[in-house]
């Protein structure tokens, strides 16, 4: 049996170590954590509640990413205020849409090509409104 407790981490191949240090840091606004001294470059990073981003260096083909694809996506605690950092740091994003259950979601591309998904935390009240068979 397999009892899972929870999601540890998210791991995504990248080309060039301080170029996605530098949007996960200053673009994403996440905290950079120490890592152990594995036998390839690499970064760790902060995606809150214990959670954490692992860039693992050595991509050499094409990250095939998409908002309806694959993505992974951090829950923001201001939408708005999210949204217009993004649109700040000119990093590449598509607007924002709302999801059919409510929530708001913008989607950021990283230097990479992978595709990350900020959203807010309508869908628990959207939950609550939503009726299942």
């Amino acid at each position: 049996m397999i009892r899972i407790i929870e999601l540890n981490h998210v791991a995504i191949h990248i080309a060039d170590v301080d170029r996605s240090i530098a949007f996960y840091r200053d673009v994403m606004m996440l905290r950079q954590l120490p890592r152990p001294e594995f036998d390839f470059d690499g970064a760790w990073f902060e995606l809150g509640d214990g959670r954490q981003l692992h860039l693992i260096a050595g991509r050499v083909l094409p990250a095939h990413s998409h908002n309806r694809g694959t993505h992974f996506a951090l829950h923001v605690a201001d939408f708005d205020e999210a949204e217009a950092h993004i649109q700040s740091s000119g990093a590449p994003h598509k607007p924002r849409q709302r999801r059919p259950d409510g929530a708001w979601q913008l989607f950021v591309t990283d230097p990479d090509g992978h595709i990350v998904e900020l959203c807010d935390n309508t869908t628990a009240d959207a939950a609550k409104r939503t009726k299942f068979p």
